[in-house]
């Protein structure tokens, strides 16, 4: 892994809101706590026209929104530049890397380059043939090339896309981002499971009944209608996100953990998925559309209401599903996943369901005893749980039992020293570190998967709106575990806060 931190940073669409929410905040972060070297630069590229002076002043109002007022802004800012550029013109890039040139030798960089793709995804193929074909990439440093999801819309055009990128960047040089990958407690799936003897040994088909993934959000699609017509929760969640978090619960342990190693029990575990055939995707896939109702006190509408949005939309906002790995570990348990927008509250968790022991010796009528589970909490709030059963305090009868939870929580300090996800895999970028990246086999393996559900869902009209803004999504989600006996544990009851 390389460590040479000096570096020339070009964020292609700077004036965008991915960049001013971001990209300046996590690259301030790292500023601030010296994981930046005095030596690197950022240029700003976007079609406006603005000066040097503008762009800082951009720069620093998203800094300041995002962390307050901080004393030694003028210090960071003062590496920031500005280009106004055409991305189908050869002339502006022959402009870009002649500016490029100069900021190079004047903060010597060692011609080490980072472009970052922060753009609508039509522009990334274009943009990385014409850094080929005008220079840019030219140099005697290493070349990185940082693009944003969705990576295609299908796997023919992800394909498509990844060989046009492959003309002027390998595939070690690509580094495809995902925020979920990014954070803290996502990262720390692979701590938990192979650097503690209690969890290896149980974590496979003989211990675990289910395992069961959410990621729900408060917000309906505000102004992203028209991207998410095209898209849904299928390809804007699941076909990344989600699959992405299976992966990690479900790979077999890497011999090192290295990029290349960690990578490859992650493509293992997409190979081992069960296709899913177009007639038998009702049997393991949900969606749903979400209609009026009230969040927090106010009324919302419908999807189909919003802004750029089809009248008689097809488009799903939320999905669950069974997901069956079949390899020696995972035969019979199920993942369930389930995602969505306009839900009850906003939250991603992981829960592993452990098997119940085989003799209840606590059991009485009307009185079970909770299965124990492993609680991973990702957002809002990060932590662990662990959810036993002990005797009841006070209680005389031995028969007395109840759950008790061992939690581990990043709030007070810890929150304060968690990382933003951008400022993770910034970071990892700078370093040469693309284990928390996603490899072209890996998006290969999930587009497969996923096509088979969108051309199934694309082929038949659905009965939307299924359920209500505020809900947990619809009846159908519930049914899809209840015909295996098992349910979706509430998630706010399994809050970090909640955990006294």
């Amino acid at each position: 892994m390389e460590q040479n931190m000096a570096s020339l940073i070009m964020i292609f669409g700077a004036t965008g809101d991915l960049a001013k929410r971001k990209l300046f905040p996590s690259l301030y972060r790292l500023f601030e706590r010296q994981r930046l070297s005095e030596q690197f630069a950022v240029i700003g590229v976007g079609r406006r026209t603005l000066s040097n002076e503008e762009f800082q002043q951009s720069v620093q109002e998203s800094v300041t929104s995002a962390m307050g007022e901080k004393s030694d802004l003028d210090k960071f800012i003062s590496h920031f530049y500005y280009q106004s550029h055409d991305v189908s013109d050869s002339s502006s890039y022959a402009a870009l890397k002649k500016f490029a040139d100069e900021i190079d030798e004047h903060y010597q960089l060692q011609g080490n380059r980072i472009f970052y793709l922060a753009m609508a995804p039509e522009f990334f193929g274009p943009i990385a043939l014409h850094l080929k074909s005008d220079g840019l990439t030219d140099v005697k440093g290493y070349k990185r090339l940082v693009i944003e999801k969705p990576f295609g819309h299908n796997l023919e055009s992800a394909m498509e896309l990844n060989q046009q990128i492959r003309t002027a960047f390998s595939e070690e040089e690509i580094y495809r981002i995902d925020h979920y990958l990014g954070k803290e407690m996502v990262r720390n799936i692979e701590v938990i499971r192979f650097a503690n003897a209690i969890f290896e040994p149980l974590w496979n088909n003989r211990y675990i009944s289910n395992i069961q993934v959410t990621s729900s959000e408060v917000l309906g699609v505000e102004e992203r209608g028209r991207y998410y017509e095209s898209s849904g929760a299928l390809r804007d969640m699941l076909q990344n996100h989600m699959l992405q978090m299976v992966a990690l619960l479900a790979m077999e342990p890497p011999i090192s953990l290295t990029t290349d190693e960690i990578r490859s029990e992650k493509v293992r575990v997409f190979r081992s998925l069960r296709t899913i055939e177009q007639k038998k995707v009702k049997d393991y896939f949900v969606r749903g559309q979400y209609g009026e109702g009230t969040i927090e006190g106010k009324q919302v509408p419908e999807y189909r209401d919003e802004p750029m949005v089809d009248k008689e939309s097809n488009t799903e906002t939320f999905v669950a599903g069974k997901i069956m790995i079949d390899n020696f570990r995972w035969a019979g348990v199920p993942f369930y996943i389930r995602t969505g927008k306009r839900m009850e509250t906003k939250s991603t968790k992981i829960v592993v369901q452990f098997k119940d022991i085989p003799m209840n010796l606590y059991y009485q009528p009307k009185k079970m005893l909770n299965p124990n589970l492993l609680v991973i909490h990702i957002q809002p709030e990060e932590g662990i749980t662990l959810h036993l059963n002990a005797k009841q305090t006070g209680s005389g009868s031995q028969l007395d039992a109840q759950t008790v939870k061992l939690s581990f929580s990043n709030s007070g300090t810890n929150a304060m020293n968690t990382p933003e996800g951008y400022e993770k895999l910034l970071y990892d970028c700078m370093r040469g570190d693309a284990t928390n990246f996603t490899h072209w086999d890996e998006v290969a393996y999930s587009w497969a998967f996923v096509d088979k559900i969108s051309k199934a869902w694309e082929n038949e009209k659905a009965d939307f709106p299924n359920y209500q803004a505020g809900s947990m999504g619809p009846e159908a989600a519930n049914k899809l575990l209840e015909k295996d006996g098992f349910f979706w544990w509430p998630i706010t009851n399994l809050d970090v806060d909640n955990c006294k």
